[in-house]
């Protein structure tokens, strides 16, 4: 083991720090090696070396080095450059992508850089940050000592520049730097020093929990939809419950969430689910745990509008209210907006028990969610049990393999996302002169191909495309008509219209 005089650096040989080969991705690897062959330096660095050192399998890898992006898309023919405000490179194994970034520096106010490498709001949020450093710069542009750990796969040597193994072995959260200051550069640290404690059971660093309060607002500067991804990471990898507890003792629940009441025992409910859905390996969709939170919300709007108006217009305002509303903060994609309002307007519907549409309502694209929402109300006291019981029996008495097939709208995926049936598509434009369906309907090339065809294997011609004409829209009708050729030749054209559509 040495030591570095400059930044007190530890450089660990592979007997010392007891990282397993067999948990490093080979792909990781293979852009390490190819970019030290190449004359660069690189280093696995961040989440993934913090979980080797823990003994746990990394989701991602991400690989720092001197090399700018340019040279890393040059090197690797799989690679591509993504991002402005921080300039990196995915490298693509098949599914694998390995996110390789450039060593960065921190700069002062008076450099002299253009707007397109750096740049900062009066905030000091950082918008752009591309100034460029070395090993030792960029391990004091990271976010906390237990990412700041760079692994050399290749010599299997571990350096900790910034104190990251102590930590680490404490299981201590640390930020480098003035917590105040790093906050400002990028309030998302926020939510990852949150994610962190709740995921590995670290314990945060008092100096980093006093700063929180005074920054907590300047998420609300974030583009919304970064800040979906960011609740999508703390709220459905199995560690749901834990996080809600400390947003919403930190205040940041009703930050993100501005119209939610984060003490709701139907959220708590939901946390717990998810996270028992997750340890089952069970899929999960953001939308479910979004349609929970925003459910109270959604109810007392419809309770000032039914007053004017219908229940059903009622409902659906309602909704787009409240979806709108919470775009402002956290953004909601649009299959995810759709499954929520969707999943919120079966609720009163469940509520009641027989009808003739039990069957339909069974085959409705959103039911599993929707009962799924039903049962925890139930168990939350919000409904009676017996209501959750009778379409248990249900659907017992109608399994999925002999309920009526579904409408066309299409099926649910495990996120859901419903995936649309796209109709045929035609190999070209219709011809003015092919013919159409007697009822307008455009309909499938195919058909329209068939029955070109039988008008020309009839030996029609141009007369039974006259006959067709009836039905043909009063813009085609101006159009000019050939004069009926031989049999043969007419024959030919039809046959020729039947190519083209």
């Amino acid at each position: 083991m040495t030591t570095s005089s400059t930044h007190d650096t530890l450089i660990l040989a592979a007997d010392e720090h007891g990282i397993e080969e067999d948990l490093v991705c080979d792909n990781a690897t293979s852009v390490v090696r190819g970019l030290q062959e190449a004359g660069y330096e690189a280093y696995l660095v961040g989440g993934c070396v913090r979980d080797l050192l823990l003994g746990a399998k990394p989701k991602d890898f991400d690989v720092a080095t001197n090399a700018t992006p340019e040279d890393v898309h040059k090197l690797f023919r799989r690679a591509r450059m993504i991002g402005r405000r921080f300039r990196i490179a995915h490298v693509r194994f098949g599914r694998d992508v390995i996110e390789v970034s450039t060593f960065r520096k921190h700069h002062e106010e008076e450099d002299d850089l253009d707007y397109q490498t750096s740049a900062r709001s009066e905030d000091g949020l950082v918008l752009r940050d591309n100034f460029y450093g070395t090993l030792e710069d960029d391990v004091f542009r990271r976010d906390f000592t237990v990412n700041a750990l760079y692994y050399d796969p290749i010599t299997q040597e571990l350096h900790d520049y910034a104190g990251g193994l102590e930590d680490l072995k404490a299981k201590r959260l640390r930020l480098i730097g003035k917590p105040a200051a790093r906050f400002r550069e990028d309030p998302v640290r926020i939510l990852r020093a949150v994610r962190f404690t709740a995921k590995l059971g670290f314990t945060p660093d008092q100096e980093l929990l006093d700063a929180i309060p005074d920054i907590a607002e300047l998420l609300t500067a974030i583009p919304p939809a970064r800040l979906f991804d960011e609740v999508a990471k703390l709220l459905l990898h199995g560690w749901a419950e834990k996080t809600w507890e400390i947003m919403t003792e930190l205040e940041l629940a009703y930050i993100l969430f501005p119209t939610t009441r984060p003490e709701s025992d139907l959220i708590a409910a939901a946390m717990r689910n998810t996270d028992r859905r997750v340890a089952e390996d069970k899929p999960v969709t953001p939308g479910f745990l979004l349609a929970v939170i925003l459910w109270e919300d959604y109810q007392a709007r419809v309770g000032e509008l039914i007053l004017s108006q219908n229940m059903q217009v009622a409902e659906q305002r309602a909704g787009d209210q409240c979806v709108a509303e919470q775009n402002l903060t956290v953004a909601i994609p649009r299959r995810f907006a759709q499954f929520i309002k969707e999943t919120w307007s079966l609720q009163p519907r469940l509520e009641k028990r027989g009808g003739k549409g039990v069957q339909k309502l069974l085959r409705h694209p959103r039911f599993r969610a929707a009962y799924d929402f039903l049962a925890l109300r139930a168990e939350c006291g919000v409904i009676e049990e017996d209501i959750v019981k009778y379409w248990t029996d249900i659907q017992l008495e109608y399994p999925v393999e002999s309920r009526p097939e579904e409408s066309d709208d299409g099926e649910e995926t495990a996120d859901g996302e419903t995936k649309r049936k796209r109709p045929g598509r035609g190999r070209g434009r219709r011809r003015s002169g092919g013919p159409r369906k007697a009822d307008g309907n455009t309909g499938d090339s195919g058909n329209s191909g068939n029955s070109s065809g039988n008008s020309a294997s009839n030996g029609r011609g141009a007369s039974t495309s006259d006959k067709d004409g009836e039905a043909r829209k009063p813009k085609r009708r101006r159009r000019r008509r050939r004069k009926p050729a031989a049999a043969g030749g007419a024959q030919g054209q039809a046959s020729g219209s039947a190519s083209n559509d």
